[in-house]
């Protein structure tokens, strides 16, 4: 439902909207013999569970399945200290994608390789990328996916118009999308993007070759001195030099306002982001959203949710039914989808009538077949230990350069020195 790599998540919308302390859930059986089935996840990944967990039990009526939910940084915590210490070890645990990769290196989940798992006759059921962000580094499937992200641009038609801008314009290529910023400031006075930073985010994921990660390429050298992170680093400081950006951090009251007032005019975030803005953030302005491929033909994934058994599960064999419960019934996936956003990661949900419906509050465009076309056009990010760090660092030396503290170049060089030593003394 979520993030790419590192990208801000939907759970973070859904910890703004309230507080989410631990709640356990569990459907009880009535035989004193049942096996309890411990499954860990976060919002909302664990109301869908508790939604679909009734029909699981008519198929196994001896199996207790216990719920725990927690905040989305909570519950990645927990799990952490959970591995690291082998106490209160779920029996299958939620994942997003920005944390999958430290879990599946670490080599404390199940590898679904292997009998009696067997997971890769599954792939072919699934959206390919996202079967290919679900490896450890030996390659060995770790989780199952059960929803994905996908990235999407978002734009405000009505301040288009305004400007006189074609929305193929945002598109065309990102100096494109600049001067169109340029045109719509001039015109509405609403603001291309809420940061810079927007921008940095989809370009470092655009274009990798063959054998690269984000930060990281398959022989472990450091990647943040490429082209493209100098082509992000200076693009971000151009529309910052421009005035283009609102300045505001993701998630924040700002942020949210920026929707409702219609001060900013695109949004590059997710496919779920629609629903966010027709629910929650900015419901009054139906019908004034359209969606579009992101800019200069880039594709990125945002985030996903995967299903693993850690090593050390106590009840493997009945984890990996519920796993596989959750992760290839069509009728499950688009009921998450439909009820939370979840775009279904099963290839079979993406044949149905639903997807293909025209979306009220993006004007009746058939916003969901873009989605669909878009997912299988998005290549895998392979993922690596130290990506949420890594994220950390160029983001702090990019705001350096937006401040104009540091050139990029000398940006750049410090990220990759800070980024070899940690990978040094991680190996």
């Amino acid at each position: 439902m979520t993030c790419s790599l590192t990208f801000p998540s939907r759970r973070k919308a859904l910890k703004a909207l309230s507080t989410w302390a631990v709640s356990t859930s569990v459907l009880a059986s009535t035989d004193p013999q049942a096996t309890t089935l411990s499954v860990a996840a976060f919002p909302a990944v664990d109301q869908i569970l508790k939604a679909a967990l009734p029909q699981f039990q008519k198929k196994f009526p001896h199996v207790r399945v216990e719920v725990v939910g927690r905040e989305f940084a909570d519950h990645h915590t927990a799990m952490t200290t959970a591995i690291a210490t082998g106490s209160k070890l779920p029996d299958v645990m939620a994942l997003e994608a920005g944390f999958l990769g430290r879990f599946a290196i670490s080599g404390a989940l199940e590898d679904l390789s292997k009998p009696p798992f067997d997971a890769l006759q599954y792939e072919k059921y699934f959206v390919p990328f996202t079967f290919q962000q679900n490896r450890d580094s030996q390659g060995n499937i770790v989780a199952m996916p059960t929803d994905i992200g996908i990235g999407a641009l978002f734009y405000r038609q009505d301040l288009l118009a305004r400007a006189g801008i074609a929305p193929a314009s945002l598109g065309a290529s990102w100096e494109s999308f600049v001067e169109s910023g340029r045109e719509i400031k001039k015109a509405t006075g609403a603001y291309l993007v809420t940061h810079a930073r927007d921008l940095k985010d989809i370009i470092i994921r655009s274009n990798l070759q063959p054998g690269e990660g984000i930060y990281f390429n398959d022989r472990k050298e450091v990647q943040v001195e490429s082209a493209r992170f100098v082509r992000a680093f200076e693009l971000a400081k151009r529309v910052r030099e421009l005035r283009l950006d609102a300045r505001v951090q993701a998630w924040s009251a700002e942020w949210a306002e920026s929707f409702k007032r219609g001060t900013v005019a695109t949004h590059m975030m997710g496919s779920w982001f629609a629903g966010h803005l027709a629910n929650w953030l900015a419901p009054q302005t139906r019908g004034l959203w359209r969606t579009s491929a992101l800019p200069d033909g880039a594709h990125a994934p945002w985030g996903g949710t995967f299903y693993a058994i850690p090593r050390r599960a106590t009840h493997k064999a009945m984890a990996w039914e519920l796993v596989r419960f959750m992760t290839l019934n069509p009728t499950l996936q688009l009921d998450a989808f439909k009820t939370h956003d979840a775009f279904p990661a099963l290839l079979e949900t993406h044949r149905d009538s639903y997807l293909d419906q025209p979306v009220a509050f993006l004007g009746g465009q058939a916003a969901r077949a873009l989605w669909r076309d878009l997912a299988l056009q998005t290549p895998a990010i392979p993922l690596h230990k130290l990506d949420a760090l890594a994220d950390e660092i160029v983001n702090t030396e990019l705001d350096k350069v937006l401040a104009g503290k540091k050139s990029t170049p000398a940006a750049l060089a410090d990220a990759a020195r800070m980024l070899g030593q940690r990978i040094r003394h991680s190996t």
